[in-house]
């Protein structure tokens, strides 16, 4: 079968290679015509003695903007260059019941950008500093085999016995099934968050959390009791921003209690939980302020051939950089998404109101893959995605087809270049992106309904959804 020759702007679940060199071309639904700023890098609480790799700029990429401010979450030192912009996060704070931390020779501080799309100013929620190099992600990539796991909660039904509305006994419940993340490697050291889904330590987490320790790093989980233990990756997409880690030397731990992402209500109210600045078992609250939001960090692998968009849950509950890879949970206890990302408003780095989950649905069904030890497969349609606007021309009002692979599910239902997506399933699409994250939370093989412009008139496509394997 041939694929598009622009993978990047095929609605495929998986994102391809972005080229940001002439805005007017047709981009991948997450990546937008011009550049947006990249949010600072914070400097790890116990850096390594010494970097592994020296920093190298060479690799360094102009980002995306939508016009409005968002960041990716790892934080990056400020360095301003011809139109690109970056943002400088607050130095690393010492906390003030502590003894000064001894001086230690200022190590050499790497910066990049990443393209950021959907939402402008998106930030990734780990606190990692001191990225040397391009980090390359495979999706669902086991970096040690034979991995050992009994029963996860990816298993189990979704059942509570907490009563609705108690942040106290949603915290008392959920704490201990959280865990902390320490990662060191590839010139980067920095801590995310975790969420317990077996007794004998797998964990979920954001594969942005873990990615430095990909290539022979290191991993500690830090467990609510005060204990740790290293850990190794099971395996981890980069599409969705979702990783499996397994702890070892542990037993009889508490796994959350997973629920289901399908029935979510705006206005819902939800607990989050997670260590934000290295703060763990930090619990806040607040509601679902939007649902399917399309979110890309532009996060993307070495090649470009992977780029990170889902449609998230939106929140307002406080989560900050630390967060990530931390639980959503509903008042009975339920995990309904993964913390990832955050809005800036493009100022600081810290909450503002606006944080996005990963679905749980989309979190369960990408780790059960990787733990069964295949490769991680997304849904496709098999064609490439514009910008479509309104009579205005500044106003989007869906996504515009391109090429159509010859076929690929879009082609066996009769979709057209020039045809025009604006829902799927019932469900409003405005933009280009807004396409690519909502079939990327979908399997293959499920059915979904277009609604299209064609020639002006509204019209509705049934199609079944392919793969990226294929």
């Amino acid at each position: 079968m041939t694929e598009p020759t622009d993978p990047a702007n095929d609605v495929n679940a998986t994102s391809p290679e972005v080229d940001n060199s002439d805005p007017t071309a047709p981009t991948d639904p997450g990546m937008p015509a011009a550049a947006s700023p990249t949010a600072p890098q914070s400097a790890p609480e116990s850096p390594p003695a010494s970097a592994p790799n020296a920093p190298d700029d060479s690799w360094q990429t102009s980002t995306a903007q939508l016009g409005s401010d968002y960041f990716p979450t790892t934080q990056i030192p400020e360095y301003p260059s011809g139109d690109q912009q970056f943002a400088q996060g607050p130095p690393p704070q010492q906390p003030t019941f502590a003894p000064p931390a001894a001086q230690k020779p200022k190590q050499p501080t790497s910066h990049f950008a990443r393209n950021v799309a959907a939402v402008t100013g998106i930030v990734l929620l780990s606190g990692l500093s001191g990225v040397t190099g391009a980090a390359v992600f495979n999706s669902a990539n086991n970096n040690d085999a034979n991995f050992p796991v009994t029963n996860t909660s990816l298993d189990s039904k979704s059942t509570s016995t907490l009563d609705a509305g108690s942040v106290e006994k949603v915290a008392a419940a959920v704490l201990p099934s959280t865990v902390k993340i320490n990662v060191a490697g590839a010139g980067s050291a920095g801590q995310g968050t975790g969420v317990i889904i077996s007794e004998d330590g797998t964990i979920v987490t954001n594969n942005h959390v873990i990615e430095a320790a990909a290539q022979g790093g290191q991993i500690t989980v830090v467990f609510h009791d005060g204990t740790n233990a290293s850990a190794k990756i099971v395996g981890r997409d980069a599409a969705t921003d979702i990783a499996v880690i397994k702890a070892s030397g542990v037993s009889d731990l508490k796994p959350a209690t997973l629920g289901s992402s399908s029935n979510l209500q705006v206005g819902q109210r939800v607990v989050a939980i997670g260590s934000p600045f290295g703060l763990e078992a930090t619990v806040t609250e607040g509601i679902i302020s939007a649902l399917n939001r399309p979110v890309s960090p532009g996060e993307t692998s070495a090649s470009g051939s992977t780029q990170t968009i889902f449609p998230a849950i939106q929140t307002d509950a406080a989560i900050n950089p630390g967060n990530s890879g931390g639980p959503l949970v509903d008042l009975a206890g339920r995990v309904i998404g993964i913390n990832s990302a955050i809005s800036t408003g493009g100022g600081g780095t810290g909450s503002v109101g606006l944080g996005f989950a990963i679905p749980i649905n989309l979190v369960s069904s990408v780790s059960e893959q990787i733990l069964s030890g295949q490769k991680v497969e997304h849904a496709r349609i098999g064609v490439q995605v514009v910008a479509a606007r309104g009579d205005d021309n500044i106003t989007e009002i869906g996504a515009q087809i391109g090429d159509v692979t010859p076929g690929s599910a879009g082609d066996s239902a009769g979709l057209k270049s020039g045809d025009i997506v604006t829902g799927v399933d019932g469900h409003p699409i405005a933009t280009s992106d807004g396409l690519v994250a909502t079939i990327r939370g979908y399997r293959p093989g499920d059915e979904v309904t277009l609604t299209i412009l064609r020639d002006g008139k509204s019209q509705e496509v049934k199609l079944t959804l392919g793969s990226d394997r294929n």
